[in-house]
């Protein structure tokens, strides 16, 4: 029995309670279960009697006492006590306990999903980095956290739609076409420009595509670089995304919200609605009317619209759309935008705390010999996604990337995560899953099957170390919930490190295969089937962070 399989009893047992007139309260939706510090304290506990007692108008452990009676007539459960005001700690009948390993090999891949977040239709926005360079680190660590965030909201029901906004418009791309033109003529680029080996490469495949290109007049010229230069390094960074397990559903152009009229109807709008002016010849939209610290520009003097123009544009797109929420994630640096994006939203008719998230993330540093990786030949004064693969693996940068908190600063320390040993942390989760796969290959080579779900005798599962894996095994479709709504895969991956922990303290106390000529009994089996559901858990939840669960290491 799950946490959850035990909160719908917890919930049940409140309703008879009420409805044989015992208790004039309404049954509550949610019920509290926890893992109580101290196992003797049973398998879970919950407060739910200390919820009910000042509605019921009872003392707390009364009202606990009509409920461990209800529940202790439940053939999963044990043993019902009271503890303190009127905690209740159960412990599980251990069939019930044993089913957990049981119900997790029969729903495999769907073992751990939820339904907590359906009808959610969310815009999942993330890397976003201008096509004018490869993706550096610490946007690789949003491709890594961005990812993990739409599998696990995913898992958790929400339809997702994972978003690249190409920043194609505007100044930094006149500033990519110049210095792609000065590579082709042999020039060093210009002081304002991009640096860096890749310049010099999509300069020669310009050249290679459009061989006129040197020969055309000044803007026809520097427009070939522009175009064919951004497609090509949009090329690379796709192959760059695709190449790190990360797939984009939309590849948003900013530059098409101008060709469509999309910012001009923007714009317009807002000045219906009352929040647009003009002063010092510029537009400005009044953003301090929603808690912006100064009103923002949207055309400026001189008539160029501003990024954030594009942005009021680009919002009303996704909304338009049919997106509850735009969840978008930027690093520290952008803290600013927070204020002002709330107001747009504000300012579109919109609730922010409904409607829109922001992410923010700390930086990540590449260490080598306790030195940070400072350099990347390719991209010239920047660490690229490429350079973290390169040092320590797919798998090892998309688990490092997605292990801390966004909000903490990250060193990766290249000689750690390269090492296959116990003390590099996605070595010691995926050496797991290889542990239990090789277990389950050597009984199938002793004639040794798992049988059928109805023929496991789950009750034998009694050993203090079985329970253990047991109640971890239970807590992992929780554990998927809790990191979708905090958007924090990190618990993921914390999980299961202790997961990982918990199976080879198993494994070393409990034999789970016969030596020499023992034949295999019910409890080989039935430990056979809990190595089977610690495989599915693992497997479920390295998917869920996009890293794979070898069967061989």
């Amino acid at each position: 029995m799950t946490p959850e399989q035990l909160q719908d009893v917890v919930r049940t047992a409140v309703g008879a309670v009420v409805e044989r007139g015992a208790l004039p309260v309404e049954v509550p939706a949610e019920v509290l279960i926890e893992r109580p510090r101290n196992p003797e304290h049973g398998d879970y506990a919950t407060n739910i009697a200390l919820r009910l007692a000042k509605p019921a108008g009872r003392p707390p452990r009364e009202v606990a006492q009509l409920l461990a009676e209800e529940l202790g007539a439940h053939e999963g459960i044990a043993t019902v006590d009271i503890a303190g005001p009127g905690f209740l700690n159960i412990t599980l009948a251990q069939g019930a306990l044993g089913r957990i390993a049981v119900d997790a090999v029969t729903a495999g891949e769907a073992y751990g999903r939820t339904g907590t977040l359906a009808g959610q239709k969310l815009n999942l926005e993330f890397v976003s980095a201008n096509p004018t360079g490869p993706v550096h680190i610490g946007g690789g660590r949003w491709a890594a956290v961005g990812d993990s965030i739409g599998r696990l909201l995913e898992a958790s029901g929400a339809d997702v739609t994972r978003e690249y906004y190409i920043n194609d418009a505007g100044a930094q791309i006149d500033r990519f076409a110049r210095s792609l033109q000065a590579a082709a003529q042999g020039r060093p680029v210009p002081e304002d420009g991009y640096g860096g080996d890749y310049i010099a490469d999509i300069a020669a495949a310009v050249v290679t595509e459009v061989p006129d290109a040197l020969e055309r007049d000044g803007v026809a010229q520097v427009q070939v670089f522009r175009e064919r230069g951004v497609a090509l390094m949009l090329a690379d960074i796709r192959r760059s995304m695709e190449s790190f397990g990360v797939d984009f559903d939309v590849w948003f152009s900013e530059k098409s919200l101008y060709e469509k009229g999309a910012v001009e109807q923007a714009v317009a709008r807002l000045r219906e609605q009352g929040h647009v002016y003009e002063a010092d010849g510029a537009v400005w939209l009044r953003t301090t009317d929603f808690g912006d610290d100064k009103d923002r520009v949207l055309i400026k003097a001189d008539g160029e619209t501003t990024y954030f123009a594009s942005d009021c544009a680009y919002y009303l797109d996704k909304r338009a759309r049919g997106f509850d929420r735009a969840v978008i994630m930027l690093g520290a640096d952008h803290s600013g935008y927070v204020g002002r994006y709330k107001a747009l939203v504000a300012a579109a008719g919109d609730e922010p705390a409904r409607n829109l998230e922001i992410l923010l993330g700390q930086l990540v540093n590449l260490m080598r010999n306790g030195e940070p990786v400072r350099m990347s030949k390719r991209a010239g004064t920047i660490v690229v996604v490429e350079d973290l693969v390169e040092a320590i693996g797919v798998d090892a940068a998309r688990y490092v990337l997605a292990r801390a908190s966004v909000d903490q600063q990250i060193d990766i320390d290249v000689e750690l995560w390269s090492r296959r040993t116990n003390d590099n942390p996605v070595f010691y989760v995926q050496y797991a899953h290889a542990r239990i796969c090789s277990v389950l290959r050597n009984a199938a080579d002793l004639g040794i099957a798992l049988g059928e779900a109805g023929d496991v005798d789950a009750a034998q599962l009694t050993h203090e170390r079985e329970n253990d894996l047991l109640r971890a095994l239970g807590e992992f479709p929780r554990v998927v919930t809790s990191a979708a709504e905090l958007r924090a895969p990190h618990r993921v991956a914390r999980y299961l490190e202790e997961l990982a922990g918990t199976y080879h303290r198993f494994y070393d106390a409990c034999r789970v295969l016969p030596r020499g000529d023992d034949e295999a009994t019910s409890l080989t089996t039935a430990r056979l089937w809990l190595c089977a559901a610690t495989a599915v858990v693992l497997r479920n939840g390295l998917g869920l962070l996009g890293v794979s669960a070898p069967e061989r290491m």
